[in-house]
């Protein structure tokens, strides 16, 4: 057997072993007290964020190191955690990582390097991040999106116009990062993504939403109206852009455009969120099976509990291994060349929907009402299927890609 075969090994570093520990702490101690306050409350839980900010969980520092751990579990990993805690909560604090992964993913260092930090702000002076594509007619069909971003050569800005939807921290956020299209014609091939800093004139709040689920983390409308940039803030420079657009008017196949970079990078980690409600919606209908009694003997003793449990912990089991291989890949550079990354969050997010609807049926009346927690980890799961790409998308991704073909 080769030094190579002999060295793989699914166990975690020892470092990694510590940090897991250390989140799941914060995610019982401290997360999972309050859950069933801040989803009633239906509003963005600052005090947990301060508390995650305090001990460097919200930070900068946190969310680089896991992301640059050299396995590429160290983001997997940390967000199961947290998840398991409270979706909604956990959202909350790892919201601002989509923002600031759009930025890392496409942007001059430069950019990076200044923008970044100012999304997490300090344990003394808490800062949000918010990422912005999806609009009111331009969900998974990204190529739609019409909030126009006009460049001023006389003053040398961008001048953006028009709706964003389902933005998480969209307009509570110090820094919003927008896609918009540049060259409509061009459909995604001509948007870019842009960073708006805070308090820049033109950007405000629209509708809040009510959500069936997650409902301490915030969702918005983000309204744009003459919105002046420098032009410097186009992620990634005006000069690659410009070089792009021209490449794909030559017919030259050319990069992929800033929003699905974005969604290709971040669909493993939308996975180990779902992961999270999976698993703490498994843990507590096993901690019930073995606990509640009926016709003289735990109900964990029936063959159609015991099934169902197993099913619960394969479905969760693959669909990490799923997830890590996906993370691994990432970090590693290895292309997604069968959609590993959509294959990920699409097992992930069922595996969530699934299992929290069995722990349901395991606790029976019980788990339909709000005095047990697996009815709120219920309506949690389901965005999973929907956000960062819905289940269809997914599917359609890993079709094309397996056969080549342009499945419609």
């Amino acid at each position: 057997m080769s030094e190579a075969q002999t060295a793989f090994s699914l166990d975690l570093s020892e470092d990694m072993r510590d940090v897991q520990a250390w989140v799941h702490e914060f995610a019982k101690n401290v997360i999972r007290p309050a859950a069933e306050e801040w989803d009633e409350r239906e509003e963005t839980p600052w005090p947990i964020i301060q508390e995650a900010a305090k001990i460097g969980l919200y930070s900068l520092d946190f969310f680089a190191g896991q992301w640059l751990e050299p396995s590429g579990l160290g983001i997997p990993v940390s967000f199961e955690e947290l998840f398991w805690g409270d979706a909604g909560i956990a959202l909350a604090i790892v919201g601002t990582g989509l923002a600031a992964a759009s930025v890392a993913a496409v942007g001059l260092p430069e950019q990076v390097a200044e923008w970044v930090p100012q999304m997490f702000g300090t344990a003394d002076d808490i800062k949000l991040g918010a990422f912005c594509a999806s609009e009111p007619d331009a969900g998974s069909d990204v190529g739609s999106i019409r909030t126009r971003a006009v460049y001023d050569e006389a003053s040398d800005e961008w001048v953006l116009n028009g709706t964003k939807t389902w933005a998480t921290n969209g307009g509570i956020a110090d820094v919003h990062v927008v896609v918009a299209s540049v060259y409509p014609d061009l459909g995604s091939r001509g948007q870019a993504s842009f960073i708006i800093p805070p308090r820049t004139p033109g950007l405000s709040q629209g509708q809040k939403f009510r959500k069936h689920g997650i409902r301490a983390s915030h969702t918005a409308e983000v309204i744009l109206d003459n919105v002046r940039v420098p032009s410097r803030l186009l992620i990634g420079g005006k000069e690659k852009f410009d070089t792009r657009v021209a490449r794909v008017r030559e017919g030259v196949r050319a990069g992929g455009q800033a929003a699905m970079k974005t969604f290709e990078t971040t669909r493993p980690t939308v996975g180990a969120m779902a992961l999270g409600v999976a698993r703490a919606s498994y843990d507590y209908a096993l901690d019930y099976a073995r606990d509640r009694e009926q016709f003289g003997k735990k109900i964990g003793d029936f063959q159609a509990i015991a099934f169902k449990l197993a099913d619960m912990k394969c479905q969760i089991d693959a669909a990490r291994l799923m997830v890590w291989r996906a993370a691994w890949m990432a970090r590693n550079g290895r292309e997604f060349t069968a959609a590993e990354g959509s294959m990920a969050k699409l097992m992930a997010s069922e595996a969530a929907v699934r299992c929290s609807d069995e722990a349901i049926q395991i606790l029976g009346g019980n788990g339909y009402t709000r005095d047990y927690p697996v009815e709120r980890m219920h309506r949690d799961a389901k965005i999973f299927t929907i956000f960062e790409g819905t289940s269809e998308i997914q599917r359609l991704v890993i079709g094309r890609t397996i056969t080549g073909l342009s499945v419609r």
